[in-house]
């Protein structure tokens, strides 16, 4: 049976929402917006009309107002845009039990064997774009395609409201043309390297020889290469199937710049808190342990390490990524955001290894301690136990779930 791939995107989700909820911003250009006095004032997502001023997510509030002086900002509202999330996902459901979601506005369905019931993937896609507009009031772009890649340019090729179909037969005419940045994956880093190589289209790519890329690119040149030339052959996940999770971190963006090594000792202590819980809530241990860094200009900077065994203790993890840090930064900036991930992680139960160089009764002992820990903030909340060195500076003490982030395999953060 030919694949039916659908991908559907809502428009300007955050902002729809708040439009939705609030008539008289309709009419008016309108940013949402992270929170400025906490310093993550930064536009999550702008309605048509703060397009037309080139407003761009990711760029700070005071940027966005420079452009667009009438600009309304809104604080981001996110358990609403949980139900709508959760509301379109299931109109999707309605039509296919393959759902995969890629974000909080984004699906990609598999709608392969529902052309039987429904239609063909241009009947189905439209039908949904009229639901969603009728049921939730806001609007959704839809790609069909042949895969999950091209579905996925479909979407973006035309907003908002609107049905995109890429075929075995017309690809080459609708998308070989587009810069090489629209294709998935493709972020900053991978432009500048293929831009360096005269490859500026996603036909360029498509027409460079494989080996070619492979030796530029790695493994990761043939698998953008065959995206290209539409040979992706990625399926989309049943909803009843739990994806394996590929890491665990958090990052916060602090309410003042950290100036010394005891600032950042402290934040990574409540960033490896949360992290070394969520592993002990999904019965997992890690053994690489990472750390990104971000400056006052937003400049990044991510290093990582080895543990020479996997745990899923907090202090074991804070320990390692402060090693890490005093190797990495030498204090030419102050730091404005930190995070603390683990990863190279395997289920708890099978990763037991006993050592003649490590005290496993007292590591023992630390695993029991932080469980139990655990079990007095599930029953009295999170701040009924905390650490000492986290009283040392109340503002950096901060709760960073707000940013928890759990990284399924193959999903990507960056769009």
């Amino acid at each position: 049976m030919k694949r039916v791939i659908l991908h559907c995107d809502l428009n300007n989700f955050y902002a729809s929402v708040e439009c939705l909820y609030n008539p008289e911003l309709r009419q008016k250009p309108v940013a949402v917006c992270g929170s400025v006095e906490d310093r993550h004032g930064i536009v999550l997502a702008k309605n048509e009309l703060a397009k037309k001023y080139n407003v761009k997510t990711g760029e700070t509030v005071w940027e966005a107002k420079g452009k667009c002086p009438g600009l309304v900002t809104v604080k981001a509202n996110h358990p609403l845009y949980y139900k709508f999330s959760k509301y379109a996902r299931q109109i999707y459901e309605y039509y296919t039990d393959r759902v995969e979601s890629f974000g909080l506005d984004e699906c990609w369905l598999d709608v392969s064997e529902s052309t039987l019931l429904f239609g063909d993937g241009v009947k189905i896609a439209n039908e949904i774009r009229e639901r969603i507009k009728r049921e939730l009031g806001v609007t959704v772009s839809i790609g069909v395609s042949y895969n999950k890649i091209f579905a996925k340019l479909g979407s973006d090729m035309k907003k908002p409201d609107a049905v995109t179909v890429i075929t075995e037969d017309n690809f080459k005419e609708k998308i070989w043309g587009l810069p090489v940045e629209a294709l998935l994956y493709v972020g900053n880093s991978t432009k500048r390297r293929l831009n360096n190589l005269a490859v500026f289209t996603i036909g360029d790519l498509a027409n460079c020889h494989p080996e070619f890329l492979v030796k530029q690119l790695g493994k990761w040149g043939y698998t953008l290469w065959s995206f290209a030339n539409g040979y992706d052959t990625g399926s989309v996940a049943k909803n009843n199937c739990e994806m394996a999770i590929k890491s665990i971190g958090n990052s916060l963006t602090t309410p003042r710049d950290l100036i010394n090594n005891e600032d950042v000792r402290i934040l990574i202590y409540v960033l490896s808190e949360s992290v070394g819980e969520r592993l002990r809530s999904h019965n997992l241990k890690g053994r690489t342990v990472q750390i990104s860094l971000k400056d006052p200009e937003l400049q990044t900077l991510e290093r990582q390490g080895k543990l020479d065994f996997h745990t899923f203790i907090t202090s074991e993890i804070a320990q390692k990524a402060y090693e890490i840090f005093l190797k990495s930064w030498d204090w030419s900036q102050n730091i404005r955001a930190l995070g603390v991930r683990v990863t190279d992680l395997v289920e708890a139960d099978t990763c037991t290894q006993m050592s003649l160089f490590l005290d496993d009764a007292k590591r023992q002992k630390l695993e029991m301690i932080d469980e139990c820990v655990d079990r007095v903030r599930e029953r009295f909340g999170h701040y009924s136990v905390k650490r000492g060195i986290l009283l040392q500076d109340e503002k950096l003490n901060a709760d960073p779930a707000h940013e928890n982030v759990v990284f399924p395999v193959g999903y990507s953060r960056r769009k």
